[in-house]
């Protein structure tokens, strides 16, 4: 359970925020660009990638929430749970394992890897580092 405080600040607050940062590091950017300044250039492109992270993995999350929600999945998504977990209590520890295993600011993610055609669980540090490469989000938790 989510609690509506919890929501509130997420939207009113993270999400903003990530947002303006979008909207700022763009607006710099093309400073930055108009004026040549290479260096103005690279920390705009970081603060963009940081703040669009921000910006996707919420926009993920509000699509995970549901009034209804918290049973476990049904159909495929079951199935590959179970074929490449075991079950899905040993997929539930091992997410909350990588979740409870963050250190500082990041999301713990359920992802299918579009590679290697199989579901992988494992934690985004802050909002954009380290995401293997052709990995669809599925669920993400903000820890």
């Amino acid at each position: 359970h989510i609690s509506g405080q919890i929501n509130e600040l997420h939207h009113s607050k993270h999400h903003a925020a990530y947002v303006a940062g979008v909207n700022s590091a763009v607006a710099k950017l093309e400073e930055a660009r108009e004026k040549g300044d290479h260096a103005a250039i690279f920390l705009n492109e970081k603060n963009l990638a940081f703040h669009l992270g921000g910006h996707v993995n919420h926009s993920i999350w509000w699509k995970n929430l549901s009034p209804n929600g918290g049973d476990k999945p049904t159909g495929d998504l079951a199935a590959a749970i179970d074929d490449q977990f075991g079950s899905f209590d040993k997929f539930q520890a091992q997410f909350t394992a990588a979740a409870n295993g963050l250190q500082g600011s990041g999301w713990a993610v359920l992802g299918y890897d579009s590679l290697g055609q199989k579901l992988l669980t494992f934690q985004l540090y802050d909002q954009q580092a380290n995401v293997p490469l052709g990995i669809i989000p599925l669920l993400q938790v903000d820890m």
